[in-house]
Parts: C-alpha cells; structure tokens; sequence
C-alpha cells in the first residue's frame, strides 16, 4: 500500500513537473520567497548595513558557484533523476520542465531555518534570501533566455552563451554568470575562424 501512494505520489509530481502553469507559478514563488526572506532579513537588521550588504552580496556569489556545480556535475553528470530531466531539457529547451512551484520555496525556508540555528538571525535570512534571489533570477533568465530574442547588443551575447551551451553541453555552465566558466576552464571559446566574419 505505502508504495503504491509512493508511486502515486511520484507519478503526480512529474505530471506536475511538466505543466506550464506550475513553470510559471514556480517563477513566482521564486521570486516571493527571496523578498519575503531579504525583507525580514533587512527588518531584522542585527549586524548593520555594511554586513547586511556584503552577506546579500557573498549569498549571491556561493548561488553562482552552486548553479555552476549542479549544472556542470549533476545535471550532465551521472544517470540520475537530475540528469535524466536536464536530458528533456535538451531535448525541447522551450519545455516546462521545472521542479514543483513548492519545493525550493521550502527548501529555502529549511534552509534558513538551520543556519539560523548557528548564525544570527539576520545572516541566516539575508544569506538564505540572497541564494533565493539568485535561484529566481536563474529561472527568470533562463525562461527568458529560450523564449525571446534580444536585440541589445550585451544581453544577446548573454542569452547566446547559454545557446551555446546547448551546442556543446560540456561548456558554458553558468547562466547567471560566465564566472565559473572562465574559473574553472569550461568557458567555450571559438577556434580561429569561427567567429570571425
């Protein structure tokens, strides 16, 4: 009986998983959960505004580094649930294939939750909100990235390196941020020849 719920439970989630409407409210929930947890975080203020702003600002940097590793080792790493869905994603980039709208928002009230239990308060919300500010953005460039074209000079060749991405899956991780793409060597570079015209 427990796995048949399991199983049910499963097969809802993946259906879920798929649905443009849970893509779209996912990128809301995103974006709530970052200002709701950024807004205490600041309310609460216990460690002054220069703390304030360099703890957003290194939650921004660790979210980049976190982005890099996940798509770099796990999403085009081993066989796995996570493989397997970035796999459709190369598949059909325009999918909706996002996890459930509920489940980072948790995972980041989790996660405040234990750093709250070592760190003040305020640390723990404005690092936990700034890991959520930059998982938003992630998803926002990202939908974005496969559902427009740009005409600004700057952001297209933004939005190209992660097209790039799609042409040669072992370069271009990053798509906040080509940072740990230069970093770590993964960066695509085009041989002589091709870029120029």
């Amino acid at each position: 009986m427990a796995g048949f719920q399991l199983n049910t439970l499963h097969a809802c989630l993946a259906r879920l998983s798929t649905a443009r409407g849970n893509a779209r409210a996912g990128l809301i929930a995103d974006i709530l959960i970052s200002v709701a947890l950024l807004g205490a975080g600041l309310w609460r203020n216990e460690i002054g505004i220069t703390a304030a702003v360099a703890t957003i600002f290194s939650g921004l940097m660790l979210f980049s580094l976190v982005e890099y590793v996940f798509h770099r080792w796990l999403f085009h790493g081993y066989a796995g649930l996570l493989a397997q869905g970035h796999r459709q994603h190369h598949e059909d980039p325009t999918g909706y294939d996002a996890l459930p709208f509920f489940m980072p928002p948790l995972a980041m009230l989790a996660l405040a939750s234990i750093l709250g239990a070592v760190a003040p308060t305020s640390i723990a919300l404005l690092l936990t909100g700034a890991l959520a500010a930059g998982y938003a953005a992630y998803g926002l460039g990202h939908t974005t990235i496969h559902g427009k074209r740009f005409q600004q000079p700057l952001v297209r060749r933004w939005a190209a390196s992660h097209h790039i991405h799609h042409h040669h899956p072992d370069r271009n991780f990053g798509v906040t941020t080509p940072l740990w793409d230069i970093v770590l060597g993964t960066r695509y570079v085009p041989t002589r020849g091709q870029g120029e015209r």
